[in-house]
């Protein structure tokens, strides 16, 4: 018994010294990203990024927050598409499973090939462009920017893969009591069904939150910009600032536009977005592997 505690206690400093250097390799980078969004642009220039500021500045922040109203209007865009888009995805995903998984619907072997069909082959952008404009009318709509994330057929196997476990005598028991599909579906399923909807929220939530692709293709309304296209905006218009002066000015205005922030200004605009990102997940942690692993595996 003494040794089989000391090879348990071995075994636990092991795994835990592997799971903290493992740790530390996966923090490196986002402190070294902190760390440069505190540095002035020239020591970035001079000496690359490291752990502790050099020269410890705010300039990056400043140009950042230069407008508040502005980044705080895109903040509220994106806040916005997270909840109405993340809500209205994760209750088609969970209906569409839902469906999916009942062994007395008829056609759904058929319906699974043909969502399963399209991760193969796609239209391209050209027709989906047409389509989102031309037939659908969504250029500078909100519409624009939920609709194209709000399903997903790698979302839809996950969590079909998830409420297939849920036993069929809980559905006959419902049936019995004289519950109908809407109500099997919301009051057994959605409840058992928590951890695979945290892990498919999580991934909704994080496709609307850095989406910008979708906000470059059909929008054109500074007030509609979502914060991930608003940030990529203002270092896209740097950057062109920076070599238009240069151009015009020569060797002479080189000094006054190193010191102009770019690299730090990425760095801060990193921060800035990941922020409230890294903050959520915590609240979903506990239900994400759950969700990812239960039903993967049948026995």
């Amino acid at each position: 018994m003494k040794r089989l505690t000391r090879d348990v206690l071995a075994l636990n400093i092991i795994a835990w010294a592997v799971a903290g250097v493992v740790t530390l390799v996966c923090l490196l980078p986002f402190i070294m990203i902190f760390s440069g969004s505190f540095s002035t642009e020239t020591e970035i220039i001079r000496n690359g990024f490291s752990l502790l500021p050099q020269n410890f500045s705010v300039e990056a922040y400043l140009t950042v927050f230069e407008r508040p109203e502005i980044i705080m209007r895109a903040y509220a865009n994106t806040l916005l598409l997270v909840a109405t888009g993340g809500a209205a995805g994760l209750f088609l995903v969970a209906m569409t499973a839902y469906v999916l998984q009942r062994k007395d619907f008829e056609w759904r072997n058929k319906f699974s090939f043909f969502f399963y069909f399209t991760t193969l082959f796609s239209g391209g952008i050209v027709p989906y462009y047409i389509l989102m404009t031309q037939t659908l009318k969504l250029k500078n709509n909100y519409l624009a920017l939920i609709i194209p994330l709000l399903f997903s057929v790698f979302n839809l196997l996950v969590m079909k893969s998830f409420m297939s476990g849920v036993p069929d005598a809980l559905t006959d028991a419902a049936r019995i009591d004289g519950c109908g599909d809407f109500s099997i579906f919301a009051r057994i399923y959605l409840p058992l069904s928590k951890p695979a909807l945290a892990t498919i929220g999580l991934f909704l939530v994080l496709a609307y939150w850095n989406d910008w692709y979708n906000a470059m293709l059909y929008i054109s309304k500074d007030e509609l910009y979502p914060l991930q296209y608003f940030l990529y905006q203002k270092v896209n218009n740097i950057e062109a600032y920076k070599k238009i002066i240069a151009q015009q000015q020569g060797a002479a205005a080189m000094a006054n536009l190193i010191e102009m922030p770019t690299q730090t200004l990425k760095m801060a605009l990193t921060v800035v977005v990941t922020g409230p990102i890294i903050l959520a997940y915590p609240f979903a942690q506990k239900y994400f592997v759950q969700g990812m692993t239960i039903g993967a595996v049948k026995g």
